[in-house]
C-alpha cells in the first residue's frame, strides 16, 4: 500500500527539509527559520522600542506624522513607540495627546516614553527657570500621554566656566524637576548626549550629586560615550532607567564600528537591567531600508519575539 502524503521522487530527507522550510517560512520557526535548540535565551523582562527620531527627515519634513510613525512601528512588530518631542505638532493640546495614545493602544503598541532637547547647563536665573519650566511641562505632556519615561539632557558647559560648577548647575536643574515628576509618575533619564555628559565620569558625577531617587536615572544611550565605549557603558549600566540603541559606536581612533548588540546585551545583564530598548537610527543608510533589518538583530540578540 503506497504511503499517505508520499510524493514521488523525493527522498525522506527532502521530504523533511522541504516540511522544515514550510515551517520556516510560515514563521512558526524562531528568527526565519532558526532551529529552536539555536533559539537565543529571552532577555528577561526587556521590549525593543524605537525612537521617532529614527525617522526625523520624514518627519522634519511633513512627509509623515506621529500618527504615521506609530502605524509603521505596528507593521514592523514593534512593542513600542517612542514619541519624540520635537515632531509633536504646534500648539497642540491634551486632546492631540490622547489621539496619539489611542493610535498606540488601537495599533497594540506601548508608548515606551518620549524624549526633550533641554539644557541645564548654566547658572541660576531666568534663563534656566525656563528651562525647568519647559521640563516640568513636558512631564505633565507625558503623563496625559502615559509616557513613563522622559529623556532630558545635560547641556554643553559655557565657555570659560568651571566644569565643577557646571555638574552642580545640571544637577541643581534636575533637582528642581524631579518633586513635580514623581507627583505625576514620569521617570526622568539623562541621557549621556555629549556636552557635559561626553565622558561617563562627568556623567555619573551629576547623577551623584542629584542623588538616589527613584524616578531618576540615566538614560543610557550605546553610541553617547566616545571614550572606551563598552567600558564606559558598562559603568554607567547599573543606573540605567532606560536605553537607545544605535547601530555604531565609537570604536579604535574614534571611528565608528558596527554594535556589538551580544555585547551590549551582556553589559546589561550583568547590570540586571529590565525595561525598554528603543532603536534610535542614526546610521547613513535610507532608514525605511535599513531599520527593519536593525530591528532583526536587536530581537534576535536580545531573543524577543
Amino acid at each position: 500500500m503506497a504511503q499517505k502524503n508520499y510524493v514521488p521522487g523525493l527522498s525522506r530527507r527532502d521530504l523533511l527539509s522541504t516540511v522544515g522550510l514550510t515551517i520556516a517560512g510560515s514563521g512558526l520557526a524562531y528568527g526565519g527559520g532558526a532551529p529552536a535548540e539555536n533559539r537565543r535565551p529571552r532577555c528577561k523582562n526587556t521590549q525593543i522600542s524605537m525612537a521617532a527620531y529614527s525617522r526625523r527627515d520624514d518627519l522634519t519634513s511633513g512627509k509623515m506624522d506621529l500618527f504615521q510613525f506609530i502605524d509603521w512601528c505596528a507593521d514592523l512588530d514593534l512593542a513600542g513607540v517612542e514619541l519624540t518631542s520635537y515632531y509633536f505638532k504646534k500648539n497642540f493640546d491634551a486632546s492631540y495627546l490622547h489621539d496619539l495614545r489611542h493610535r498606540a493602544f488601537s495599533k497594540g503598541l506601548t508608548v515606551s516614553g518620549t524624549a526633550i532637547r533641554n539644557n541645564f547647563c548654566m547658572p541660576p536665573g531666568p534663563q534656566k527657570d525656563k528651562e525647568i519650566a519647559q521640563v516640568k511641562q513636558w512631564i505633565d505632556h507625558a503623563a496625559e500621554l502615559c509616557a513613563p519615561h522622559i529623556r532630558i539632557f545635560g547641556g554643553d558647559l559655557p565657555k570659560g566656566a568651571d566644569k565643577a560648577a557646571g555638574l552642580q548647575w545640571v544637577a541643581d536643574g534636575i533637582k528642581a524637576v524631579l518633586t513635580h515628576a514623581a507627583e505625576r509618575g514620569i521617570v526622568l533619564g539623562l541621557e549621556n548626549h555629549g556636552g557635559i555628559t561626553l565622558q561617563v565620569e562627568d556623567h555619573l558625577a551629576i547623577c551623584d550629586k542629584v542623588g538616589p531617587n527613584p524616578w531618576f536615572g540615566i538614560n543610557w544611550d550605546s553610541g553617547g560615550y566616545q571614550t572606551n565605549a563598552y567600558e564606559a557603558l558598562a559603568k554607567a549600566a547599573p543606573r540605567a532607567v532606560n536605553v537607545q540603541m544605535k547601530v555604531s559606536i565609537a570604536g579604535a581612533g574614534g571611528r565608528d564600528e558596527p554594535t556589538d548588540f551580544g555585547k551590549i546585551r551582556e553589559i546589561l545583564e550583568r547590570a540586571r537591567y529590565k525595561g525598554w530598548i528603543a532603536l534610535e537610527y542614526e546610521g547613513k543608510a535610507d532608514p525605511v531600508t535599513a531599520i527593519p533589518g536593525a530591528i532583526a538583530k536587536m530581537k534576535e540578540a536580545f531573543g524577543v519575539c
